[in-house]
């Protein structure tokens, strides 16, 4: 699958337990237009496993090109907080990063476990995005841009 290019987001969250946390994720897929639906997997040996379980929303930060440096940091056990300066609130109460390349405020719909991941699915209910920005992908290990040409 590494051959396999995909977006990279940061996956985030608040719980009465703990400080606004996220997670580098690029398992996020649309699942349904009506209602509007995504998922995403979480691994089951993650540090966030117990208190993913405890969330009722998710906020979805798409990272574009030039925040490799979050996607690192955000996938690395135990650092999973927000640095000052990069947490905005959206309209709901979902944690989201700022200067991103979408953003989507979403309430978990559902959790399924299969093998060594749950997977977890959200309905939109808000989004934005910015479209003078390009998105950051991972590859082969690698994070990345990716150059829009038209033939």
């Amino acid at each position: 699958m590494s051959l396999y290019p995909t977006g990279v987001c940061v996956i985030s969250t608040r719980i009465e337990t703990r400080s606004p946390f996220g997670l580098t994720v690029n398992s996020l897929t649309s699942l349904s237009l009506e209602p509007p639906l995504v998922m995403w997997n979480l691994q089951k040996s993650s540090d966030t496993y117990k208190d993913w379980r405890d969330a009722d929303f998710f906020g979805v930060s798409m990272l574009r090109t030039g925040q490799g440096h979050l996607a690192k940091r955000f996938a690395l056990r135990g650092q999973h907080g927000f640095e000052k300066g990069e947490l905005v609130g959206g309209d709901s109460a979902c944690p989201l990063l700022a200067d991103c390349l979408a953003t989507l405020e979403c309430r978990i719909h559902g959790r399924y476990e299969e093998g060594d991941h749950v997977i977890i699915i959200g309905e939109v209910d808000r989004m934005a995005s910015n479209t003078d920005s390009a998105p950051l992908i991972f590859h082969k290990g690698v994070y990345g841009g990716v150059e829009n040409s038209r033939s």
